[in-house]
């Protein structure tokens, strides 16, 4: 935001049309215990705006940027190159400042991206129908969990233990409001997925079996036998994906019968950015479109005939009937969504393709050179874009000594997991277009010296 400099005499103009003598008189419903008597302690005064860029410009060359280092970070956020079209088509002023259109049929031109969008993403999922987006994928993890329960009629979801951490976070915090119980627990630092453990325990009480698609540690699953044990008990089967460009190589949850699919749809046109904003996706079987939360665009036909587009569904907390909303989120991730829809359009479905085998391929080769050094275990075997390794030594130490030499080495499972043992010496490494074998050769290298 622009610095808006205001006088002295502007603001006691101000304070006399809002009617209140001092800046403080606005804060009176502030308990005074919570309020502050003088700066805060530890910042610095005002400083001029040379002095302040000089400093903010030290503290972000302290960052280790993602396109400069070997990068082999994943675990929900990867780095893919992102068309320089993308953020050129972004920016431009009928799509930047656009905001959630409260008067929708006016603004084709949202309506029509989104309705693209949704095309897309159900496809990409295999399901029947797809929303406008929502927040990121934990959210639209939690939401699937809440829909399973509005359908189901119960309270309790089995949560695989492949699911990542922070999403089983994100809903075990929205089931303390809603009281539904979530059962999971930590992975195996293995190859086999849990897919057996959970078929053998779903029962009559439970609403949904949601699982990672491929798994937190990279594994990948037949969803199908899942999907029939849920079926057989009158569950849901909830897939989530936080790569969207493995579905390029691997078959869709959907067309392995999955009820609902959510993701995280960053890796397409949105890049990391510090952890947001990302861009959650949902998809579902049509039987269950009016329990789908967010919105829905549809096409029709306008009173002369002409192609147009509309808010088919849209039973948010701020519309009329508040009472029956399927959620409380109230917008869609809107210019992210034109961002994923852009970068699919530009790669097209043969494009995807070539992107996830050229994803996996690469992949492939850095396991099969990493597991080659002294120390070094390939857990996954069935594996995308995205493997786990189990090192001699814990990995979380080794992670932070690779960082200080300039090696972005991956996610440890520690850090994701901490007080368990088990997981401690996990390493999750990412492979995307991005990463040549020169890195790999330097990741190599590293892990060579660290480990002996």
């Amino acid at each position: 935001m622009r610095y808006l400099p205001l006088t002295q005499i502007d603001r006691d103009a101000m304070l006399g049309v809002i009617g209140v003598a001092t800046i403080d008189d606005l804060f009176v419903d502030v308990p005074e215990a919570a309020r502050l008597e003088g700066p805060i302690p530890g910042l610095p005064m005002h400083a001029s705006e040379m002095a302040v860029e000089r400093h903010m410009t030290a503290l972000s060359r302290k960052n280790l940027t993602a396109g400069e280092v070997p990068f082999f970070l994943g675990c929900g956020a990867y780095k893919h190159h992102v068309p320089a079209s993308v953020d050129h088509l972004i920016q431009r002023g009928e799509f930047l400042t656009a905001y959630t259109p409260y008067q929708p049929e006016i603004a084709q031109g949202t309506l029509q991206m989104l309705f693209e969008f949704q095309t897309q993403v159900a496809r990409l999922l295999g399901t029947d129908v797809a929303n406008a987006s929502m927040y990121d994928g934990s959210t639209a993890c939690w939401e699937a969990i809440g829909m399973a329960r509005r359908i189901t009629k119960r309270g309790k979801a089995l949560l695989s233990s492949g699911l990542h951490p922070h999403y089983v976070s994100v809903a075990k915090t929205m089931a303390k409001f809603t009281g539904d119980a979530l059962e999971t627990s930590a992975p195996t630092l293995g190859a086999d997925t849990d897919i057996d453990a959970l078929i053998a325990a779903i029962d009559t009480d439970t609403s949904c079996v949601v699982v990672q698609y491929p798994d937190i540690l990279g594994r990948i699953a037949d969803l199908k036998p899942l999907a029939d044990a849920c079926h057989a008990n009158k569950a849901l089967l909830i897939a989530v994906v936080t790569e969207p460009v493995a579905l390029g190589a691997i078959k869709a949850p959907g067309e392995m019968d999955a009820d609902i699919v959510v993701g995280e749809g960053q890796s397409l046109g949105v890049g990391l950015q510090f952890g947001g904003p990302y861009v959650g996706l949902f998809g579902c079987k049509e039987k269950y479109v009016r329990q789908m939360p967010g919105r829905l665009c549809g096409e029709t036909l306008d009173a002369d005939g002409r192609r147009g587009f509309v808010l088919t569904l849209s039973t948010r907390e701020q519309h009329i009937r508040r009472e029956k909303a399927t959620s409380n989120i109230c917008t869609n991730s809107g210019l992210c969504a034109l961002a994923f829809s852009i970068h699919m359009t530009l790669l097209g479905e043969a494009g995807l393709r070539q992107l996830a085998a050229i994803n996996h391929a690469g992949a492939v080769a850095a396991a099969e050179r990493l597991s080659q050094v002294p120390g070094v275990e390939l857990v996954t075997t069935h594996f995308f874009n995205e493997f786990t390794l189990k090192l001699s030594k814990e990995a979380r130490p080794i992670v932070r000594t690779l960082a200080d030499r300039g090696i972005l080495a991956g996610v440890s499972l520690g850090r994701l997991y901490p007080g368990e043992d088990s997981l401690a010496n996990g390493l999750v490494v990412a492979v995307t277009e991005t990463t040549t074998a020169e890195d790999v050769e330097i990741l190599a290298a590293a892990l060579q010296e660290v480990l002996a």
